[in-house]
């Protein structure tokens, strides 16, 4: 079952802003006959918060805003045991994307909107998640929650990724994928996430990738720096770990101190060996970019 609601809601308060008051605008009851959930949320601007919920509802959505104050679709459908929940969000009167590229060059004013969603997810059921962000920021925080499969898109958005309490992902993720334009990414705890298989793409912006935690499970990563920035902080040195880099003359790469070349363009620290079953393992691809690799505090 599919709600629309509107309800007057407790006072939020962001780091040093009073967001207002919130209000609930959407919500997802839980249906027996749903055994996955695929949200697909589109932000394209403002500011999108997600967390983690104990609520059997497998969506619920809260803002500072009335619904005539933003555009907004919102659809919701169960198909072979999978609910197929849509949501885009959009606010009125929001500079385009041109407009925000032109700031970032040429200076003007810019304010940061003081518009959110929140979103709560339930720690009950598993999630496939595919989240799009245009403008604005977005706070993602996947603890405790059982998600099958990550996919995160940002224009011109600053999204950080975390697992805020420490809780890892209930269920091993198929594959954790993010991909930035103009923006950036951070990705704290990558390992809470048991991704088999974690993906990075960057054009212009810039992507943080947080290794420093040995993962229960050692990902292949595979990645692709166009003209941006790529930085990945890697575990402990008893971690055995495999750098393969496809780079050109106009690229910078920077190691750590702890890899060192084993064949052409293949790198490797002092725990890796050839017979070794299992590694940390790194493809990547760049052109024009930058792909920094540093160790963690104490190594």
């Amino acid at each position: 079952m599919i709600r629309t609601i509107v309800l007057l809601g407790a006072a939020l308060l962001g780091t040093g802003v009073v967001w207002g008051q919130m209000k609930k605008q959407f919500t997802v009851d839980d249906n027996e006959s749903c055994k996955t959930i695929d949200l697909h949320l589109k932000a394209k601007t403002g500011n999108c918060i997600i967390r983690p919920s104990q609520n059997p509802e497998i969506l619920n959505v809260y803002s500072n805003q009335d619904l005539e104050e933003y555009a907004h679709t919102f659809s919701n459908e169960v198909k072979n045991a999978i609910c197929f929940v849509k949501l885009a969000l959009e606010q009125e009167g929001q500079k385009g994307v041109s407009k925000k590229i032109s700031y970032q060059v040429f200076g003007g004013d810019e304010h940061p909107s003081d518009k959110f969603w929140k979103v709560y997810l339930t720690e009950s059921k598993p999630y496939v998640l595919d989240l799009d962000y245009g403008l604005g920021n977005a706070n993602v925080d996947l603890s405790g929650l059982s998600v099958k499969r990550l996919k995160i898109n940002t224009g011109s958005a600053d999204v950080n990724v975390a697992y805020a309490s420490g809780v890892e992902n209930k269920v091993e993720m198929d594959t954790f994928y993010v991909k930035v334009d103009l923006g950036s990414l951070n990705v704290k705890q990558i390992n809470l996430s048991r991704s088999k298989v974690v993906m990075a793409e960057v054009g212009f912006g810039n992507i943080f990738l947080d290794f420093s935690s040995r993962p229960e499970v050692l990902p292949v990563v595979k990645g692709s720096v166009g003209a941006g920035n790529l930085v990945v902080l890697l575990p402990e040195e008893t971690v055995p770990v495999m750098v393969r880099i496809n780079d050109s003359w106009l690229c910078s790469v920077n190691l750590s101190k702890s890899l060192r070349k084993i064949s052409s363009n293949t790198y490797a620290n002092a725990a890796y060996s050839q017979n070794a079953k299992d590694a940390l393992t790194f493809d990547l691809d760049v052109s024009m970019g930058k792909i920094i690799f540093k160790e963690k505090a104490g190594n």
